[in-house]
């Protein structure tokens, strides 16, 4: 397959009048001229990298949680559609059997793949997190940090946790972080954690902080907490939901700007109701409410999200952060978090070809993932 006469976004994140052939999975050429026997026409179009999805719970009314192999596929099939082609099935605070039940799940999809979007690992959002920035996970399981207990998860799902999250003023914090370092990526997340903590967590092995803003300390002139620590400390990556309602664009766009462009990750964060008309839905075991895209527990607590990447990347080109920045932020970023960046993120010789097409106003007009048409509106 070689797609002609659009603007390619090079490894460098540079628009360049290109053409591109693919090769069985992977990015076979790219050049100024190729031809063959099956060419398509893309002239007015852009082609960026699949969109990288390592924070997502659920859509479609199908959980992670959930331990179907059929909820995956259908999350799988969805997501293709919205330009993922890569993602990380994310766990809730929920027993240790429903942990342990979720990772054989997805270790049996990524052995016997479904098609969409590929699913590269875990991410494990709890239980190891505060009970007083809980959020929307469910109190009954929220336990201090146990790395025999997280060894176990890892080793018996074949070792495809990604990234795992943690509150690290908790109790046993420590020897998690340096332990869990050396086998995934490790978060701080849901965290009463001030900047000092931070800061010390950060020097013995956490790169990463979850959903930014949400669920930890915010930064102040006299008072930098989790926020301003992750802005201090050029180590660290920042996940942020990018929906205009997590948090406010006028925070995104100095955010953004602040993380610059290799720091900076979107996630959709998204529940099952992501996909689904408003109404009532759940996540981790709690009723969710649903109103004008919206969720929220009974209490008003926001409670996930109903986002998906291709909404977040239109709507932070619509409130001015730049479209480089966006890209990256959505594809090579995220697939450095998860240590995928050899095979994704990018578009490369030697890469899987997973290609987003996109018209001037951004809408898709095709998804290639893994060398294979899946989404075709032209």
């Amino acid at each position: 397959m070689i797609l002609k006469n659009a603007k390619i976004m090079d490894d460098t994140f540079t628009l360049v009048d290109a053409c591109l052939s693919t090769e069985g999975e992977r990015i076979a050429d790219i050049a100024p001229d190729l031809h063959g026997e099956e060419e398509i026409d893309l002239t007015g179009c852009v082609v960026v990298p699949g969109f990288v999805d390592i924070h997502i719970h659920a859509c479609v009314g199908a959980d992670t949680c959930d331990a179907s192999t059929a909820g995956l596929a259908k999350m799988a099939a969805h997501l293709v559609t919205k330009g993922v082609t890569s993602f990380c099935p994310t766990t809730m605070t929920v027993s240790h059997e429903e942990i342990e039940d979720a990772l054989a799940t997805v270790k049996a999809c990524m052995d016997d793949r479904p098609f969409g979007a590929a699913i590269m690992g875990v991410n494990m959002e709890g239980p190891y997190i505060s009970i007083n920035k809980k959020g929307a996970q469910k109190g009954e399981y929220v336990k201090n940090p146990n790395w025999e207990e997280f060894k176990g998860f890892y080793d018996g799902c074949g070792g495809i946790i990604k990234l795992v999250d943690i509150a690290p003023e908790c109790e046993g914090a420590d020897e998690f972080i340096k332990k869990a370092s050396k086998l995934c990526t490790v978060s701080i997340a849901h965290t009463d954690a001030d900047y000092d903590q931070a800061k010390h967590a950060f020097n013995i092995g956490i790169t990463h902080a979850t959903h930014l803003y949400n669920a930890m300390s915010g930064m102040t002139h006299r008072s930098p907490g989790v926020v301003g620590a992750v802005f201090d400390d050029e180590r660290v990556r920042a996940e942020i939901i990018c929906d205009g309602f997590h948090i406010n664009p006028a925070v995104l766009r100095v955010t953004f700007r602040q993380l610059g462009e290799d720091r900076s990750v979107i996630v959709s964060d998204s529940m099952r109701a992501a996909g689904e008309p408003d109404g009532i839905s759940e996540l981790g075991g709690q009723t969710v409410y649903v109103k004008d895209g919206q969720a929220r527990l009974k209490d008003g607590t926001i409670a996930g999200s109903t986002t998906n990447m291709h909404q977040e990347v239109c709507n932070l080109v619509r409130f001015g952060v730049p479209f480089k920045q966006v890209i990256k932020s959505a594809t090579i970023n995220p697939a450095r978090e998860i240590h995928e960046d050899a095979d994704i993120g990018s578009i490369k010789v030697g890469k899987f070809a997973d290609l987003v097409v996109l018209d001037n106003d951004l809408n898709i007009k095709m998804v290639i993932a893994r060398g294979k048409i899946a989404v075709d509106n032209r």
